[in-house]
This record gives structure tokens, sequence and C-alpha cells, in this order.
């Protein structure tokens, strides 16, 4: 895959790239994948967006109190063509991702919708072994199939479960799901753990960590988890949400006690004079590769 100059890519880092070996590599995949949206659309622009938007983000973290950037090295992928039936599309970013993690490399990817998330645990549950997941999201995501797609973004946390290397899945946030899924919640009481957005007062941030069982993590965060004040711009935004602060502090707590693998940021449907929701989206990128690496 061909990559982007380093003042082009995430971020718009203008420096000379390091070429300390021994510092971790952060992998940038923009896969803007929209085969299967369900009511607002644009989210194969939030890739572009992203990166865009992250020109803006200041490098300097005032809470790290340092420039995180320097800790990692940092690829950012050219934009590619994505196949066009959605089942293949999410084959070829699991080959992707794959080819990433042979080279002992971080995972981040940028979507396009949630229906990617499953190619990608395909691969890290390849490379790792049994994971768990933690999905930040207003939506359980665990339809089987939804509007005739198998593959829908509505399925994304169901079709992930179909891989039995997934052991752990610990959905925050949720706010809205289908009878149908309801009623599939209580049989998985052994896999599944949702903090519900309703009940966000009564979390501790100790109590998801500990849900995440003893296996690496990925992060999958579709932004809709965020409250839709603070992101509009997203296919099915949902009053109720997350806001800036308590998010960060649950990805913080989780860096600081389970191995990340890999992270994907979906869902982002850039809205004219809403920039600022991308670079909301930008600047969390920064801070999960922040919090893992720091």
């Amino acid at each position: 895959m061909q990559t982007l100059p380093a003042s082009k890519g995430f971020l718009g880092i203008t420096e000379k790239p390091t070429d300390d070996k021994s510092k971790p590599k952060v992998v940038v995949i923009p896969f803007g994948v929209e085969k299967s949206v369900s009511y607002g659309g644009g989210t194969a622009a939030g890739p572009e967006a992203m990166i865009s938007a992250s020109h803006e983000v200041e490098l300097f973290d005032e809470e790290l109190w340092e420039e995180p950037f320097r800790k990692f090295r940092l690829t950012t992928l050219k934009k590619f063509p994505i196949e066009k039936k959605l089942s293949a599309a999410i084959t070829q970013l699991e080959k992707i991702v794959g080819e990433v993690l042979e080279q002992n490399q971080f995972p981040l990817i940028f979507g396009g919708e949630h229906s990617l998330t499953p190619g990608v645990v395909n691969a890290i549950t390849k490379k790792f072994g049994e994971i768990s997941i933690l999905h930040f999201d207003a939506h359980a995501d665990l339809r089987d199939g939804y509007l005739g797609e198998k593959f829908s973004h509505a399925a994304a946390m169901q079709r992930c479960l179909d891989n039995p290397k997934v052991k752990k899945l610990v959905s925050v946030g949720i706010r809205n799901l289908s009878e149908a899924e309801a009623k599939f919640i209580p049989t998985q009481k052994h896999r599944l753990k949702i903090f519900w957005a309703h009940e966000k007062k009564d979390w501790k941030t100790k109590e998801i960590v500990h849900a995440l069982g003893k296996h690496p993590v990925y992060i999958s965060f579709d932004l809709d988890a965020f409250d839709s004040s603070l992101m509009p711009a997203t296919g099915t935004p949902e009053p109720g949400g997350l806001f800036w602060h308590e998010t960060l502090a649950i990805l913080r707590a989780v860096s600081k006690k389970k191995k990340i693998i890999g992270a994907d940021i979906v869902e982002l449907a850039p809205k004219k004079n809403l920039e600022a929701c991308d670079f909301l989206a930008a600047k969390l990128a920064y801070k999960i590769i922040s919090y893992i690496f720091v």
C-alpha cells in the first residue's frame, strides 16, 4: 500500500520522521466504506475529513504535558479503491490489517461505516488469539443483519460475536436497540456487558475495565456514542450520549490496565459548517494512541 508524506498524513507532522525502530509504529488506514447506511449518509468522506482536521490539532497535550507523537512512528496510507460489495470490502480490510499486524504495527482505522469492524477483528484474532472488544456506540449493533444486508453497520457487533475468539464485548453508551436485540442480549451474559447510557451517573470506570477480562483489547468507537449536541455529524445521531472528558476517563483507564492492540473510529459523516465534529474525531484518534503509547 502507498503512504502519504508525513506532512499530508494524520497530524500533518512536518518534522523529519524518526528512524528509531524501537518506537512502536502506528498505521492509519482510511477506509471510507459506505454500503449499508440506513439514515444519514456521508461516511465515505469521514477518513479524509479526519485527516484534514488533524492538521489543526495541537501536537502538545496539556493533560500528558508532552508531545505524544514523539513516542511512536506514524504512517498514513493513501486513499485506495474499496471493493464494491460490502462482504468483499470487509475481507479486503481484513487482509490490509493483517499485513499491518504482520509487521508488528498498530492498526488505526478511520471509517466509513461501522460494518468494517468485523473484518478488522478477524485479522486481530488471527494475530493475537482471544480478545475483548471495547465498543463505544449509541446503538447495540446486535441485529442479525438489517434491510437484507447480513454485514450491515447495524449488525457490526453481531458479526464480531460470530468470531469465537471474541471472548468479551463491552459496549458503552448504548441507548438505542431493537426488540430482537433486546431478546438476544440475555443469551450472551457470559460474553456481553452493556453500560447503558441512561445509567451513566452510576457507572464506575473500574467496572468497565474489569468487564474486559484478561484478554488484549480492541477499541471500536462509533462517534454517535457522543451526545448528538456534541456530534451531530454522524449518520444516526442520538441524544443522551457521552461527553468529552468522561469518554477520555474511560479510555485513559483502559489504556493503563489493558494491552490495546488496535482501534477504529467510524461513522463520521462530515457536514458543511460543522468542522468541529471533524476536529473532535481527529483529536479523539490522537488521544487514543497517546494514552496507549505514552
